[in-house]
């Protein structure tokens, strides 16, 4: 730390910095909390963040910044305004930092004014000022403030009563441990698979020791979170394990209970994969909606304006929280109808649970749809498309078809392949090249889909419908062969499948776009997938070659998929995920 004499010795200083590193101005006057500065300077997100008497900037906007700063020092020095006076900062924020942010903004650099809530940050002018500024400091534990910080903001019923009371303190001694969020994250990855091992033996006391290695599993998870907040440590590379570890935590989970059940002499492949299916499906409805609303244009639904009345009722908030049964409420019923009952009942509790949440959840989103009068942007298209994940036979279909005209035309014919496909593989001969013809359909019904801009009130419906179209099949066909352990080999491509679905997702909320087109096409898309899967089981028939057809694809997918991914997450172009808790 170097004290200037003024904003002109302040720009000599700052460019002698190398200019790897990370810079601040801050008012000498400066009184608050440590944790507000901490939240103004600190926040690896953001190229520029400031506070009322405060200004960072990362090495992106060191250039700005200096060319801000060199441009107003004269003017500052002086006496004068540094911006114009429609544009000046607010009154208690007239000193250098805040004008330099003012300045920073009106050049086309954003500048992260995080919430402080209860915090002190300010820049007193007199005597009277800084005493009450001191007593308002004084008068508020920003240690608490703190840790209350770290706990996210929306979180479902048992997660905030049940773990986060205690969950933020173990967040606070590991940060005064030095250890990482992503150590924790991994943390939780090794305990979650050691629970799944201990389901997989089968025994009672497996099933009880799984349980309860899943919650501290639980617990951990909740730590990493509140672990970045607390300390602001946020990474790209904890973007994406946070981001993909859930989901290879849980579906290891239902691979281990599956592996007891059938050594206790129960096969419930069948019902895990149904459930992972469900899940996926659940989760793919959110994130299409969500995607397909983000920048829309006059959100003017009732049921969304009486979604938001529901909000202001504490009961109703929880309520309609744990209707949709979040990761916490979930991972505490297969926790503890794992270590009290048995395999099967624990993935009939699941199905029965995600079917009713998703009935809610897409029922909801449907009506905000239908009642809602919005444009949609060419954004919010691409990410539709980007999530329908349309390999070259969709594409080359797109490609030579008209595109199909009327609001609802893309969901419904995308609907119809999807039933056409499901049908077939439920319905006609195992074996049949029937399947094959319906997969054929199933691949011109999913080009007609996207042969145009999904902008229309429901095409959000696309990309799930794809999603059901090729799980299901997968499922149905594994689960009617007689080939021995197909319905396991079933669950693995799933899964490898499921990982690059998800992510897509995180690419495209990180703002990235969707992965390379190589890779789609690569991988087949979703038709391309279905439509070798249908042929498989047809030249296959009952025979041990169909479960080695679905393990070496599967094995593919997941090298092609994992390698692209980790090449794309562990590179300096990957988005860190913002999460910002709950205000202060």
């Amino acid at each position: 730390m170097q004290t200037a004499a003024d904003a002109g010795d302040a720009a000599t200083l700052l460019a002698a910095v190398p200019g790897g590193r990370r810079v601040a101005l801050v008012d000498p006057r400066f009184v608050g909390h440590v944790h507000a500065l901490r939240l103004g300077l600190t926040d690896p997100r953001f190229a520029a963040a400031t506070v009322p008497g405060a200004l960072t900037a990362q090495p992106e906007a060191r250039g700005a910044l200096l060319r801000a700063l060199r441009r107003t020092t004269a003017a500052v020095g002086a006496g004068a305004p540094v911006v114009a006076p429609d544009t000046d900062p607010a009154p208690e924020d007239r000193t250098v930092p805040g004008r330099i942010a003012v300045a920073l903004e009106a050049e086309g650099t954003a500048v992260k004014r995080p919430e402080l809530g209860s915090l002190t940050a300010t820049v007193p002018t007199d005597a009277g000022a800084r005493a009450t500024a001191e007593s308002a400091r004084d008068g508020v534990d920003d240690e608490a403030v703190r840790l209350r910080s770290a706990v996210k903001a929306h979180d479902g019923f048992f997660t905030t009563f049940a773990i986060s009371p205690y969950s933020r303190y173990i967040a606070r001694w590991c940060a005064r441990r030095g250890l990482t969020p992503n150590q924790v994250t991994t943390a939780s990855l090794i305990t979650a698979l050691i629970a799944a091992g201990a389901a997989a033996t089968g025994t009672r006391g497996g099933y009880v020791a799984a349980g309860i290695l899943l919650l501290v599993s639980f617990v951990l998870d909740c730590t990493d979170g509140q672990l970045a907040r607390y300390s602001l440590q946020y990474s790209t590379m904890g973007a994406w394990l946070d981001a993909t570890f859930d989901r290879a935590k849980e579906y290891a989970y239902y691979a281990g209970l599956a592996i007891g059940a059938v050594r206790g002499g129960d096969d419930v492949w069948v019902l895990a994969l149904g459930a992972m299916v469900l899940q996926a499906c659940r989760h793919v409805v959110d994130f299409s909606f969500n995607e397909a609303n983000h920048d829309a244009v006059a959100n003017t639904s009732p049921t969304a304006a009486l979604s938001d009345k529901l909000d202001s009722v504490g009961w109703t908030v929880w309520a309609r929280r744990m209707i949709v049964l979040p990761i916490g409420e979930r991972w505490a019923m297969i926790a503890v109808l794992t270590a009290l009952t048995t395999p099967r009942i624990v993935f009939y509790a699941l199905l029965v649970g995600c079917a009713l949440a998703a009935c809610y959840t897409t029922a909801g989103r449907l009506l905000r749809s239908l009642t809602r009068r919005a444009s949609r942007t060419d954004r919010a298209a691409q990410a539709l498309a980007d999530l329908a994940d349309s390999g070259p036979l969709a594409q080359g279909v797109a490609a030579v078809a008209p595109g199909l005209r009327g609001a609802f035309t893309a969901p419904a014919v995308a609907l119809l392949g999807t039933l056409v496909m499901i049908g077939g593989a439920l319905f006609l001969p195992y074996g049949s090249w029937l399947t094959v013809a319906a997969a054929a359909v199933y691949v011109v019904l999913s080009g007609l889909a996207v042969a145009r801009p999904l902008k229309g009130a429901l095409d959000w419906l696309v990309p799930p419908f794809f999603r059901a179209g090729e799980y299901v099949t997968i499922l149905v066909l594994a689960a009617r062969s007689d080939a021995p352990h197909a319905v396991p080999a079933a669950f693995g491509l799933v899964s490898a499948v499921a990982y690059h679905h998800y992510d897509t997702v995180y690419r495209i909320r990180g703002g990235t776009g969707a992965p390379p087109q190589w890779l789609v096409r690569t991988i087949g898309g979703h038709e391309g997938r279905t439509a070798l899967v249908a042929v498989l089981a047809a030249v296959l028939t009952h025979t041990a070659g169909f479960t080695t057809a679905l393990t070496a694809l599967a094995v593919a997918v997941a090298l092609v998929v994992l390698v692209e991914s980790i090449r794309f997450w562990v590179s300096s172009s990957a988005p860190a995920v913002h999460d910002e808790g709950e205000l202060a």
